[in-house]
């Protein structure tokens, strides 16, 4: 759900503003809003705050990130840094500008110098591994290879798709030279063909221009290799190479050298002009006057309280909180913040991929986190491949327990294996119908009528759609709710005539088709023309077409038969194939293979279609998004 939000305003003495702004940014409560576009700047005479300090902080943070981004990462002790984040935090600005440089200076010519070797070292080595390449290839045509005095040797490499470009190069030897050249050309490996050509070195730009202009790949190789043979050139070549790259960790143990001993103190200051810049930025939207300062934004309800006893216990009653009297509109700027169970929490990850919720919208998390994995499992339905994803999401959420977005996917998948291990006991599905074949589970019978899928394509079909109905309508039903909301009775009345016409729809096709009995014919005709004069005053006549568009959404959930139909086949395909193959190896192979490809499958397709249907299908009926995430003006996470 989204948390309850509160306008404030705080109100103190001028000359206790930095004071003001320090304690309510270690309190990381307040989401600032600008107070001059929200009061009258010309009734009370009230003023933009500016600091002096934006350059400053802006240039620092320029020195040490150069100088932090040089020297290899190492494991913070968290204890130590806060420690060391308090003691510089709270510096006068010309203390923490002085440490700052001091630091720098001590640093920067030294962490230069040795990344610029290590750059030059890396690029030497790369260098070096492409000639060693080059030659290996060429090698093979070396005893082919004359070495004359005065003569230009050239070796290019062409790939076998545009070998025709060999009778141009020969053409244009052939005028350049005077037809005083030799040319060999021969297949190295599959995909080229090294072009060696023999001509008088006076000819050499011509050439060589020539050869630039066609793009063609010419091996040139550094004057301390001409002449020489390729054997010895290889053995030079893997010589520089170890003295490259003894040279290379050699700075590298340099650089660690210095991180061990700086990097802490150079993360913690850059971690403080971060925060220091994200202060000064901010100054901009707190306003003065000739004796106040003032300062405006939204908290949390349940931080109300916490927020003015923060500033109380150092201010006392120097400085106001006063909770603002808002309108309707004004909480529609709101930002919004979501605080949701534990379960539900991964599911707001998947919130991401639509614009966040206005302040007076229903949060759809809960909605999410219920019917995606439903419609998981109702798709995927395998006891098998739900243990699977179960097993896989363990061991990745704990593989990569630092990536936050990682970390929220793999719980998704963790929830939805639980449903497909359930819609698989239903189905009686292990691994397709490998346990049903070998007598370990048989698929549920509901009213005589078997919910194994390959039978009963028709009721899982009528099963997807009657969810359709189910999750449509509740998206109109919540449409309705923000509707109230907001105060918007045309909205109101477009989907509550929605719902009725599409009730109505339903009757009348279920009694017309003897699903449902004849007599609730007329409540379905009523239904439909009570629904439509809602319709048409809500959405004017343009409204009517949408009722074809509401139909057109509840269909689309038949994907939930076609998808799960899909893995099924699947599934089966493996077991025949895996059994028919004769030796049981081979079999078992193939078997694991396929499977290991519907598992993957299933993790992805299923996800993504369950999406589509609620950003498309759903959330088109009640949501519209816009609003503004609640982003409290705070330090950083690490050093509290």
């Amino acid at each position: 759900m989204l948390l309850k939000m509160k306008g404030i305003l705080v109100v103190g003495p001028r000359k206790e503003f930095h004071n003001i702004v320090d304690v309510l940014y270690h309190t990381g409560t307040l989401h600032l809003e600008d107070v001059t576009d929200r009061l009258s700047p010309r009734t009370i005479g009230l003023k933009k705050w500016k600091t002096e300090y934006g350059d400053d902080i802006t240039a620092l943070l320029v020195k040490i990130g150069g100088v932090i981004r040089t020297l290899p990462a190492t494991r913070i002790d968290r204890e130590q840094e806060h420690e060391i984040y308090e003691t510089l935090y709270w510096m006068e600005h010309g203390g923490l500008v002085d440490r700052v440089n001091e630091v720098f200076q001590k640093l920067e010519t030294t962490t230069r110098d040795l990344a610029a070797r290590k750059s030059d070292l890396q690029f030497r080595v790369a260098a070096l591994e492409r000639y060693e390449k080059t030659i290996r290839k060429i090698q093979p045509l070396e005893e082919q290879l004359p070495f004359l005095e005065g003569f230009e040797v050239t070796v290019l490499l062409i790939q076998k798709e545009f070998e025709d470009v060999i009778g141009l190069i020969e053409e244009e030897l052939e005028q350049i030279t005077d037809d005083q050249f030799e040319l060999i050309s021969a297949e190295i490996d599959e995909e080229t063909i090294a072009t060696i050509t023999v001509f008088s070195k006076r000819h050499a730009d011509a050439f060589h221009a020539f050869i630039y202009s066609k793009n063609v790949n010419e091996v040139r190789l550094p004057p301390e290799y001409m002449g020489r043979p390729f054997n010895e050139v290889l053995e030079l070549i893997d010589e520089q190479t170890r003295q490259a790259n003894a040279e290379r960790d050699a700075v590298n143990e340099q650089l660690a050298s210095l991180s061990e001993e700086w990097y802490l103190e150079l993360s913690v200051l850059e971690k403080i002009l971060i925060d220091k810049k994200k202060e000064i930025d901010a100054f901009g939207h707190f306003g003065y006057t000739d004796h106040t300062c003032m300062v405006m934004g939204w908290v949390p309800e349940k931080y109300l309280a916490a927020t003015g006893e923060a500033l109380a216990r150092t201010f006392g009653d120097r400085v106001v909180v006063t909770e603002l009297s808002l309108s309707r509109d004004d909480y529609n700027l709101a930002p919004t913040y979501y605080e949701n169970p534990r379960i539900v929490k991964p599911f707001e990850f998947l919130m991401q991929l639509v614009r966040p919720p206005k302040y007076l919208e229903v949060d759809p998390s809960p909605f999410l986190a219920i019917f995606f994995p439903l419609f998981f499992g109702l798709m995927v339905g395998d006891i098998g491949y739900g243990l699977v994803i179960l097993g896989f999401g363990l061991i990745m959420r704990r593989r990569f327990s630092d990536l936050e977005w990682l970390r929220s996917l793999m719980n998704i998948m963790i929830i939805c294996a639980i449903p497909t291990i359930f819609f698989g006991f239903l189905y009686g599905e292990f691994f397709g119908d490998l346990g049903e074949v070998m007598g370990w589970i048989h698929p549920v019978h509901v009213m005589g009528i078997s919910l194994n899928r390959m039978e009963a394509m028709l009721p899982m079909l009528l099963l997807a759609v009657a969810i359709g109905v189910l999750h449509v309508f509740l998206g109109l039903g919540l449409g309705i709710m923000n509707a109230i909301a907001v105060q918007n009775r045309k909205h109101v009345a477009e989907k509550a005539g929605m719902i009725s016409a599409i009730s109505g729809l339903i009757l009348i096709l279920g009694a017309a088709t003897g699903a449902l009995p004849p007599v609730l014919l007329p409540a379905g005709i009523v239904a439909l023309i009570a629904g439509v004069p809602l319709i048409i005053y809500g959405g004017g006549p343009m409204g009517m077409i949408e009722i074809m568009g509401t139909v057109g959404n509840i269909l689309s959930y038949a994907r939930l038969m076609a998808i799960g139909m899909a893995s099924v086949i699947l599934a089966m395909v493996a077991n025949t194939l895996g059994g028919a193959l004769g030796m049981v190896l081979i079999g078992v192979t193939m078997a694991i293979l396929l499977h290991t490809l519907n598992i993957v499958l299933a993790m992805f397709s299923p996800s993504l279609h369950s999406i589509r249907l609620h950003v498309v299908e759903c959330f088109s009926k009640f949501y519209e998004g816009g609003g503004t995430f609640y982003t409290p003006f705070k330090r950083h996470e690490s050093t509290k």
